[in-house]
């Protein structure tokens, strides 16, 4: 598979000094051009697959920022692409008017009212800390430093999402300035498309500068990780596959199978070493989750066990997700089922002696993920009983092992891909156009994103992202 390219436009727009000084002084906020101190910093995110050369970048320090640089983006005939942390990076911004929101990094808890809000750049690890402080939690994702809003906007599962559903929909307000330049708020009683749309859509419609959603009375979780060598892996999937189906939804689980590196950031078990992460986290007494984890304690002996009682603070030990950016080429898919021939092929692809340049992991889903939620929501509801994510790093020399990899798992599990993808697992050079968002939605709801895109952003002014385009004749 040749190596991914990324476009770029022949011709970028010119923008006149002077009137680029204009939107420096309509804004609080920083302003970048190309060449300026601080431009590529402040245009680099996370995965650094996807290099972002915009025409110019408003650091938004508030949603009045974000206002005026929609309207100038309008008035200058500019797309408009938003980045927090770059997480969930889509197509390179090229020619765009950039908004970068991690200056409007607040958040507020109402203990009362059991709710946070959540201003569009701030990180989860922030919210944990103040909620807990009053015995609560967010619906947040297995990795604390990642933006709160974009991860709640494209669905979130995270470790409590088995009992308590998908992070959007948790969420009460929204507010978002739309392509006229407007601040609105979207609610359960007022501009309704959006706030349907919004929540599994992300940001196709607007930019969201702040999301008001609930929180749950979590204060501790028994979880942590099972590390088993490589030659108790067979044993232990298998046993998985049939234990997991038994589990209450209380309990989430999810698994991956990697080399260990001979690094000291590396548990001294582990280095130099092929282990699988079985990673585990319950909602309830520590004696009862010590109970239903028993079995897989008992089929082999972990290198590792970490599995316990914990403060919520530290849920984010539970997956240990490495914060450091880097280039990567993703795919995802949800499986159907995990029988005994899924098992062998997961194997075959990434278990002991594969040498495979992709890694897999694979998260448990059903529970409140299946049901219906109280607010209905563009996020898909299927059948999928898990989620498949699958990762290799570019840029290392080995960017055609990766390429192949990716392949042998596309091929390799197809009798087990459901055709549905999960939207916060898409990022990146690979699998983030159009026809694979629209894997991301039940064609019912995917045909009511079209519409509320064609009448929110006819001329698609925000498609630097996972974009549903308008209809045709509606715009770009």
């Amino acid at each position: 598979m040749p190596v991914i390219e990324q476009t770029r436009p022949t011709v970028g727009p010119t923008l006149a000094a002077g009137v680029v000084t204009g939107l420096a002084d309509s804004v609080k906020g920083p302003v970048f051009l190309p060449g300026d101190p601080g431009y590529a910093e402040e245009a680099e995110g996370f995965d650094r697959s996807v290099v972002h050369h915009p025409a110019v970048i408003v650091g938004a320090a508030g949603a009045d920022d974000v206002m005026a640089a929609v309207r100038f983006a309008r008035d200058h005939g500019l797309g408009v692409a938003v980045q927090a942390t770059g997480h969930g990076v889509g197509p390179p911004a090229d020619g765009a008017l950039l908004i970068s929101t991690r200056r409007m990094d607040g958040h507020r808890v109402d203990p009362e009212r059991r709710t946070v809000r959540l201003e569009a750049g701030v990180l989860w690890r922030e919210v944990i800390q103040s909620a807990a402080r009053h015995g609560l939690a967010p619906l947040n994702g297995s990795a604390p430093f990642v933006g709160a809003v974009s991860y709640t906007l494209g669905g979130g599962i995270g470790v409590l999402s088995r009992r308590y559903g998908y992070a959007a929909d948790h969420v009460r307000s929204i507010e978002v300035v739309t392509a006229d330049g407007e601040l609105r708020t979207a609610s359960e009683a007022e501009n309704t498309d959006l706030f349907w749309a919004l929540r599994g859509g992300k940001g196709n419609f607007g930019v969201v500068t702040s999301l008001e959603v609930e929180l749950v009375e979590v204060s501790r979780i028994y979880g942590g990780g099972l590390f088993f060598p490589a030659e108790s892996i067979r044993d232990v999937l298998h046993f998985y596959r049939t234990w997991v189906t038994e589990v209450p939804d209380e309990l989430s689980s999810s698994f991956l199978m990697m080399p260990w590196p001979e690094v000291p950031e590396v548990p001294r078990e582990l280095r130099g070493r092929f282990a699988m992460h079985l990673r585990l986290s319950y909602l309830g007494s520590p004696r009862d989750g010590a109970r239903l984890v028993r079995p897989l304690r008992e089929i082999a002996t972990p290198l590792l066990d970490t599995v316990t009682d914990l403060p919520y603070t530290e849920v984010g030990t539970i997956h240990n997700d490495p914060p450091t950016p880097g280039s990567y080429h993703i795919d995802n898919f949800q499986l159907t089922h995990l029988d005994h021939d899924a098992v062998e092929a997961i194997l075959a692809l990434v278990g002991p002696g594969s040498d495979s340049a992709v890694g897999i992991e694979i998260r448990h889903l059903g529970g409140a993920l299946a049901r219906p939620p109280r607010l209905p929501s563009a996020v898909a509801r299927t059948a999928g009983q898990f989620q498949l994510y699958s990762a290799g790093v570019l840029g290392i020399g080995a960017d055609e092992a990766v390429h192949a990899g990716h392949d042998r798992v596309v091929q390799t599990l197809a009798p087990w891909n459901s055709g549905m993808r999960t939207l916060n697992f898409m990022a990146g050079v690979a699998h983030t156009g159009p026809e694979d968002v629209r894997q991301a939605f039940t064609p019912q709801a995917y045909e009511r994103l079209v519409a509320v895109k064609t009448a929110r952003d006819p001329g698609n002014m925000f498609r630097f992202n996972h974009n549903i385009p308008p209809a045709a004749g509606g715009g770009r």
